[in-house]
């Protein structure tokens, strides 16, 4: 057995699960020199929630801070979160916006790009994984893990035996609620270690107490590359720590190698980051604590805070545990879709809007009837055909992959953004997030205008001779 790997998730999935996306690139650049020289598989720096973020709060260019980001990181492989024909976005986008984001992404210094479908359909990876592929870049394909009558052992190692031989460079089990238990770890790890040749690596958040533990059973089951994060960004909705992981390996045969003087330098960096996001109210205690519902419900860390935000709204919270109830229906009615995005928002909303009218799809959400309708993929299990007449009433049902009805959109952005286009980059950003992306290159251009204002009233002061 070689040694562990891990990726770090501190810049990217770790203040997406506690502080809601919000670190900017002049926090993350003071210490991408020290995470540089640890040895980590990768850092995990871009894509799930950071490009929206970056754009919609944080008046930052994404593309600005992975290149930022790729001048110090030297030595690292940069890894980004990629939601298959989703992109970054929350519905599928045309083939040609597909691939020409992955060759973007790879140009600006991504180097493995981890590719997930919400609902394990692999047609909605394809486009993806043979971008990454033909960019050059490592293409990770994943496997979403989540718990219901069809979901057992042999539908998670058919599925990635099935991207592996799509061409996967390595396979991910995300286990993107914390669901995954060790010995269940250690059982799943190994059949699937004598099917998949390519190196795996597991995922997981600590929203339900147990990932720590379920790592160091796969670890011992033969995982290659676990995620962490550094312990001050750590736990909670966010990844295992790393430190402890590092402790607890040393010297056995799974021994990372990383030095735990060095990563106490960086835990040190982030500890009075942490703080201020605590006393802003970035980052709300309570995604600290283990959550129990986590594992009775099956309902991951950030979507239970979405719900909570939709009752308070409603001025509804007494509702709270009706809706936690209400959840595990749905996802039945709707073919037991894992709940990661975006079918944890659909199926979630879907739930609220049930037990506040007091009458099961009485209101329905036009995500629910796209997702019944086809438009996301093939549901897990078939959805009954009650459910489907009360939903879409006799509308059809798509069979083929959902992007292959999208027509080719990127000329078609180009041209609706030209006045703002300062880079190529930017008709991706627009193609993803139009108003948000018009929004920012408005503000770009009148920050550019008050320096260059500046400028021009430096160079026509009177100097006193």
């Amino acid at each position: 057995m070689a040694k562990v790997q891990i990726t770090e998730t501190a810049l990217r999935d770790a203040h997406q699960s506690l502080i809601a996306t919000r670190m900017t690139t002049d926090e993350m650049l003071p210490i991408i020199e020290l995470l540089d020289k640890v040895g980590y598989h990768s850092l995990e720096v871009w894509g799930g929630a950071t490009f929206d973020s970056c754009l919609r709060f944080l008046n930052e260019d994404p593309w600005e801070r992975l290149r930022k980001i790729r001048k110090v990181a030297k030595n690292t492989q940069l890894q980004m979160l990629l939601r298959g024909q989703n992109l970054l976005g929350y519905k599928h986008y045309p083939d040609d916006v597909v691939r020409e984001f992955v060759n973007r992404a790879v140009d600006n210094g991504i180097d493995i790009i981890r590719i997930f479908d919400a609902l394990n359909d692999i047609r909605n990876i394809e486009c993806a994984l043979d971008a990454t592929i033909k960019a050059g870049a490592h293409a990770q394909a994943t496997v979403v893990y989540t718990i219901s009558p069809i979901h057992d052992t042999e539908h998670y190692i058919q599925t990635a035996k099935r991207l592996e031989d799509m061409g996967a460079d390595s396979i991910c089990l995300k286990d993107m609620a914390g669901l995954l238990t060790p010995y269940y770890a250690y059982e799943l790890i190994t059949e699937m270690k004598k099917v998949v040749k390519v190196p795996i690596q597991l995922h997981s958040h600590y929203t339900s107490g147990v990932a720590s533990m379920t790592y160091l059973k796969a670890i011992e089951a033969g995982v290659d590359i676990v995620d962490c994060a550094i312990s001050p960004m750590a736990m909670g909705t966010s990844q295992p720590p790393t430190e402890p992981l590092v402790a607890t390996l040393q010297e056995s045969e799974y021994d990372t190698g990383y030095d735990l003087t060095l990563l106490n330098e960086i835990a040190d960096y982030f500890k009075p980051l942490r703080d201020r996001y605590i006393e802003s109210g970035l980052m709300d205690p309570k995604v600290l604590a283990v959550d129990v519902n986590t594992l009775v419900y099956q309902v991951p860390g950030g979507m239970l805070s979405n719900l909570v935000s939709q009752l308070k709204q409603q001025d509804k919270l007494d509702k709270y545990d009706e809706v936690l109830k209400e959840v595990p229906r749905v996802r039945k009615d709707l073919g037991y879709p894992p709940l990661v995005t975006p079918t944890s928002q659909i199926v979630g909303t879907q739930a609220v809007l049930n037990v506040i009218m007091g009458e099961r799809y009485k209101m329905i959400t036009k995500e629910t009837k796209a997702y019944v309708r086809g438009e996301y993929g093939k549901p897990p299990a078939p959805i009954s055909k009650e459910i489907k007449e009360k939903i879409i009433g006799d509308e059809e049902v798509i069979e083929c992959r959902p992007a292959d009805l999208l027509e080719p959109a990127l000329a078609k952005y180009k041209e609706e953004i030209k006045e703002y286009i300062e880079q190529d980059e930017d008709i991706l950003s627009y193609a993803l997030f139009p108003q948000v992306a018009i929004n920012y290159f408005q503000y770009r251009q009148a920050e550019k205008y008050k320096i260059d204002s500046t400028m021009l009233d430096r160079k026509n002061q009177i100097h006193p001779v």
